[in-house]
């Protein structure tokens, strides 16, 4: 793809949107407010089938040429509960792992996953037997898990993007007010701008036969919770029952049609 195809690809990051909020069941001090305009989207995952990669001339890495920062200590730790299951047939670098080690530090003093050739150190290459991508995503697979159980937070949340703000209301009460959208571009900060492409605003990233909403539900569960999880998937329901729904996402195939 070239670079005209790839701009012609990404529609604009700043369009109409239809958020809602509403209360969460399981705890009175906290709202959610959720984009439905990307939640109702039928964005998928496209590793492998037309993934054009955020840097340029390395499609085959997805968006794990920079590794994965973790978010936390238990993050770290319960990513390294699963690294020791890991073997030779699922990991390609996996005796590189064990001599070197699999983490490291950036130039902001953050721990990540390593970055090895190029990419992550988790991330096997096209033709290893073991199967292409991520390690750690191949052995949730192969142990009948959620992938979210083995990865790092940061690579099985995107592209959803949870935010927190404290909302103080004009009756001097204050709620936890928090946000489940779209990663787009801006997620990743200034450099986000530079990214060779970004698979959430482009057009052939969307046309799954299942909006996001329903192909995220372990994952939108384990942000949310359940019975938050469930409210969304009412008002989302609703929304597609509608004829005309308000702000659809300008990528999905019915908008550009």
């Amino acid at each position: 793809m070239s670079d005209a195809e790839r701009a012609r690809d990404e529609v604009g990051l700043d369009f109409p949107r239809a958020w809602v909020e509403f209360a969460d069941p399981a705890d009175d001090e906290q709202v959610f407010r959720c984009d439905l305009t990307w939640l109702t989207s039928r964005w998928t995952c496209i590793f492998g089938s037309g993934c054009q990669g955020i840097q340029a001339g390395r499609a085959d890495d997805g968006c794990c040429t920079l590794g994965a920062h973790f978010s936390d200590e238990d993050d770290e730790q319960r990513v390294a509960g699963h690294v020791a299951r890991l073997t030779p047939e699922l990991w390609q670098f996996h005796d590189e792992g064990a001599r070197r080690g699999w983490t490291q530090f950036d130039e902001d003093g953050e721990k990540q996953t390593r970055r090895f050739e190029g990419s992550c150190i988790f991330q096997n290459r096209p033709g290893f037997a073991g199967g292409a991508g991520c390690s750690l995503h191949i052995l949730a697979l192969k142990e009948g898990r959620e992938p979210l159980e083995t990865k790092p937070d940061v690579c099985w949340q995107l592209p959803i993007r949870r935010t927190y703000d404290w909302i103080d209301r004009p009756d001097d009460t204050r709620v936890l007010q928090v946000s489940i959208g779209e990663y787009d571009r801006r997620g990743w900060g200034p450099g986000g701008h530079d990214l060779h492409w970004w698979c959430t605003s482009a057009t052939s990233a969307h046309g799954a036969g299942e909006p996001v909403y329903v192909s995220y539900r372990a994952e939108l569960t384990e942000l949310m919770g359940k019975e938050a999880y469930d409210v969304l998937v009412g008002l989302c329901e609703q929304r597609l029952a509608s004829l005309l729904p308000m702000a659809p996402h300008p990528a999905d195939p019915a908008e550009r049609a």
